[in-house]
């Protein structure tokens, strides 16, 4: 299995529009983050994504994807499904399955309402199967699990995603997040082997939010949810890449982990599982 980060910015993007800041205007390619998103490829060929953002269309092309045969939504903020119809390309042959829990489903459905109502020729429209998810959906050999949690006081969706191929071994998706409720907690610790996660969590900035990790608060769930490596998202412009790398290597020597790998994400990162 393989992930490729396509955004790890926070809904403005960075830069920024209109912001001069060091990290807007930073000669660092890693400065530089689309909004958050993740494209999953299965060892057969299998490939989904968790979320469309904005620049889904720009992200689709600089990751070479030509294959598309599942989405799955966190939630249905503008910065998470606003990408959307740019699907069309890779459901021509057939519809694409979009799955979200029942608030996101509904909500995704008003914003896009003209690709179920009928309409002219021409122009066309994303053929889509909107699906309301009430446990693990297969793709394939990739088995994707619906982990809920909390981004603020909306209910949302994380995603944990198992390979057949690599058992013992897992994917898990924790973005625009502020808590993980008691049960999705005892469900992940159920799950994977110690150090055997690989996770990406939201962690946008190094000051408290009210509905996002701040990095302290994200890198203390990796570790406590025994994360082999974690990746921060959804990050915002006050810390520049290599800024973010420091903090978490003081947050490693701090808690004495010597195995795990803690980082910042960045927009094109690849990961192998």
């Amino acid at each position: 299995m393989k992930i490729s980060v396509l955004g790890s910015g926070t809904s403005h993007g960075i830069p920024v529009v209109g912001c001069g800041c060091p990290v807007c205007t930073s000669a660092d390619p890693r400065d530089k983050r689309m909004r958050s998103s993740v494209y999953i490829e299965g060892s057969a060929g299998e490939a989904a994504l968790i979320d469309t953002g904005p620049e889904f269309r720009l992200q689709a092309i600089r990751a070479g994807i030509v294959r598309l045969d599942a989405i799955f939504l966190t939630h249905a903020h503008a910065d998470h499904i606003h990408g959307l119809d740019d699907v069309r390309p890779l459901c021509r042959e057939k519809a694409i399955p979009v799955y979200g829990n029942e608030q996101t489903i509904r909500e995704m459905k008003e914003v896009f309402s003209y690709v179920w109502r009928e309409t002219q020729e021409g122009g066309g429209k994303p053929k889509l199967t909107p699906l309301v998810i009430d446990g693990p959906v297969c793709v394939g050999g990739l088995r994707f699990t619906p982990v809920p949690v909390k981004h603020g006081l909306l209910d949302i969706l994380g995603w944990e995603v198992e390979e057949d191929s690599s058992p013992g071994k897992s994917f898990l998706y924790l973005t625009d997040t502020n808590a993980i409720p008691p049960d999705s907690f005892q469900q992940l610790s159920r799950g994977a082997s110690p150090l055997s996660r690989v996770m990406i969590i939201d962690g946008l900035r190094v000051r408290p939010h009210v509905t996002h990790f701040s990095f302290e608060q994200a890198l203390n769930a990796a570790f406590d949810l025994g994360a082999g490596s974690a990746y921060l998202t959804h990050i915002c412009h006050e810390n520049s890449h290599e800024e973010i790398e420091e903090f978490c290597r003081k947050f490693r020597e701090s808690r004495g982990i010597a195995k795990a790998e803690f980082h910042p994400a960045y927009d094109g990162l690849e990961i192998a599982i």
